[in-house]
């Protein structure tokens, strides 16, 4: 089969006005960013918001292999699907991060026949709302610097200033920093750290902000240090927060692209799940669920991570729970947490193992994690729909056993999914067990019982997703963490929902812990307070918020010919 990049080039796309069109939009709607791309207009954003809202569909995994398991293929792939079959959908994905672009992903807007395009736009740069994330966010921190350098006015504790900066790349020498070296004239010398822009605190305000209005507020919430009275300061006391949204301005409005098949997709901010809340931006979704009958979004990584968080923290924002949730699963993920490959979590497996039938494996993986994940979402009321993303080298028995596994664990349908090599038209049975699920789903009245109640103190969230979602015995929180917690509750804090961040190759804190592991303890080393988003991060074990790089980076691999071609990228 031709690589991504060479399915992708060969695709002659529709102009973009023709695209808006099957979303009820004109060319007024929109803001040009070229003949494929799009933003629109804030005021088609504030005319849409009170119209029809039609199904949300929610794409998740199983906790995966370091290649990934192919959710945003079936995300997109599902989308083509639908409209093959008549109904009017869209999808809404994040945008790819640059550092795993360079790093082990190698691109992020699907795969095969299941893509959106421009590919090599949408992987390097788009429109820059990771760049204007990244600039109004170090703003904050050259403001921040610049009190401290001026008298520190606000007699901020220099000892308990929260705020990093970012970067949109991988880059693990950047994850504690000495800043201010080389005389008084350079700034206050103190201790700092870098973040990839996919977890920023800002990134999480863009995702959750309804409008101007909430984006602004949101961003002078942002508690950025402490004083030495011990009170929160924030971006609003040292005058960050306006210049902050002026950055961000364009950054709000979805960008509209479009499939391989021509079908409306919006692509719309980029929080990592593993270490942020791994989800779409609630505007782009907002505007879609106006525009159309179904709407396909993707959380990142397993169900214990993107899904929980869109389901406690997104849902939360958006007012809107998803009307069916699809758990995207492959034979090779199967096999690895049924012990099959020599290697283990997080760790690529040799070739003949991925390739090798071993049905004992992939049905003991079947009857472990994919088992917790579907009845973990099963829990909540939410249909749960399992799709089987089917590769050349899976066998019948290996699909069977999944099958038979997530049919016991309490599947509403099993179905298998080639979207990958067929686009739209290996999506139809998923199509067909969606609409039928959201169909009776609204039947039944919408039933659903989030895990976490709002209301629990973090220290109560932080053990009910423990042991409820990921099976721990019981949780273990760092000196540090404790004394987050006194402080939360002076400042008022202390109910705001949990951001937990840790691996995403299992359910525990330890990437080679595979399968659904039980009884453990889940350390938290770390509470990081993002007020401005809604939400506390809870640092899980040695989770790292800027990522290294792996002994050979895709970058390695990528290059440029003479006419400006891109050469060796994307698969």
């Amino acid at each position: 089969m031709d690589s991504d990049l060479d399915i992708a080039r060969r695709a002659e796309p529709r102009p973009i006005e023709e695209i808006a069109s099957k979303l009820g939009l004109s060319t007024s709607d929109l803001i040009m960013q070229g003949p494929t791309v799009a933003k629109i207009q804030w005021n088609t954003m504030k005319s849409k918001s009170s119209s029809r809202q039609g199904f949300l569909i929610l794409v998740t995994s199983v906790n995966p292999t370091p290649f990934g398991e192919g959710k945003t293929v079936t995300t997109i792939g599902l989308n083509q699907g639908l409209n093959r079959k008549g109904h009017n959908a869209c999808c809404v994905i994040r945008e790819p991060s640059m550092g795993p672009v360079f790093g082990i992903k190698g691109g992020a807007a699907g795969g095969g026949f299941s893509q959106v395009i421009p590919m090599e736009q949408i992987n390097l740069h788009f429109t820059g709302d990771l760049h204007a994330v990244t600039s109004a966010h170090n703003l904050c921190s050259a403001i921040l610097d610049n009190h401290l350098h001026r008298d520190n006015e606000l007699d901020i504790d220099t000892n308990r200033i929260f705020w990093p900066r970012v970067i949109d790349m991988n880059d693990r020498s950047l994850r504690e920093v000495t800043i201010g070296l080389g005389g008084k004239s350079n700034g206050l010398v103190r201790s700092d750290r870098f973040d990839i822009t996919a977890a920023s605190e800002v990134m999480a305000i863009l995702s959750l902000s309804r409008d101007y209005k909430d984006l602004r507020a949101r961003l002078g919430r942002i508690i950025i240090a402490e004083s030495k009275s011990g009170e929160p300061v924030t971006a609003e006391d040292v005058g960050a927060a306006g210049s902050m949204a002026l950055l961000l301005r364009d950054a709000l409005l979805p960008n509209l692209v479009q499939t391989l098949e021509g079908d409306p997709a919006f692509v719309h901010c980029g929080p990592f799940a593993n270490i942020a809340h791994g989800n779409s931006s609630i505007i782009a979704d907002s505007l879609a669920l106006s525009c159309t009958d179904y709407v396909v979004t993707e959380a990142g990584f397993g169900a214990d991570m993107g899904a929980e968080k869109a389901l406690h923290i997104k849902s939360l924002a958006s007012g809107k729970t998803p009307d069916c949730v699809v758990i995207n699963v492959t034979v090779r993920s199967m096999k690895l947490h049924g012990g099959g490959f020599s290697t283990g979590g997080g760790k690529r497996p040799p070739k003949e193992e991925l390739e090798s039938e071993n049905v004992d494996a992939t049905r003991k993986g079947a009857a472990s994690n994919l088992r917790r994940h579907v009845r973990n979402i099963s829990m909540t009321g939410l249909p749960v729909i399992v799709s089987i993303n089917k590769f050349s080298t899976d066998t019948d028995a290996e699909i069977q056993a999944i099958s038979d596994e997530a049919k016991l664990a309490g599947a509403k349908d099993v179905v298998i999914f080639r979207g990958h090599a067929e686009g739209g038209l290996g999506a139809g049975e998923l199509a067909d067990a969606v609409v039928n699920a959201c169909k009776k789903h609204d039947e039944s009245g919408r039933q659903y019982s989030p895990i976490v109640e709002s209301g629990m103190s973090a220290r109560e969230t932080i053990l009910k997703i423990a042991t409820n979602v990921y099976g721990a015995h019981n949780v273990d929180f760092s000196p540090e963490a404790l004394r987050s917690f006194e402080t939360l509750k002076k400042w008022g804090l202390d109910k705001l929902p949990v951001c937990m961040a840790k691996t995403q190759y299992s359910f525990s804190h330890e990437a080679s812990e595979l399968g659904a592991p039980t009884g453990f303890t889940l350390p938290i080393r770390e509470i990081r307070i993002n007020a401005g988003a809604g939400f506390l991060v809870a640092i899980c074990g040695s989770m790292m918020t800027m990522p290294g790089l792996p002994k050979r980076p895709a970058a390695m691999d990528m290059d440029m010919d003479e006419d400006g071609n891109l050469m060796g990228v994307f698969g």
